[in-house]
């Protein structure tokens, strides 16, 4: 499954030497594809591929004192308008 991955920085900072220290420490079976920082580098758009939502849950505890998380679910424009169009 794809997933649209909003990060709400809580400390840029702190977060940035985390990411130092640790990388991105993606769960088994997660895969990083492309992000995107907002220029106040308040918010971080990623997408990423899971099995399912639970898979991103050790990753998002890794991380859910800096950051808050909001994770959509997504499917490409052209999945979704074979689909819709059934």
């Amino acid at each position: 499954m794809w997933f649209m991955v909003i990060e709400h920085f809580k400390d840029t900072a702190a977060i940035g030497r985390r990411f130092q220290r640790e990388g991105r420490m993606l769960p088994e079976g997660g895969i990083y594809n492309v992000s995107w920082v907002d220029p106040s580098a308040g918010r971080c758009f990623q997408v990423m591929e899971a099995p399912d939502r639970d898979a991103l849950t050790s990753w998002t505890r890794a991380w859910d004192d800096l950051v808050d998380f909001e994770i959509v679910p997504v499917v490409t424009s052209d999945e979704f308008w074979t689909n819709a169009c059934k």
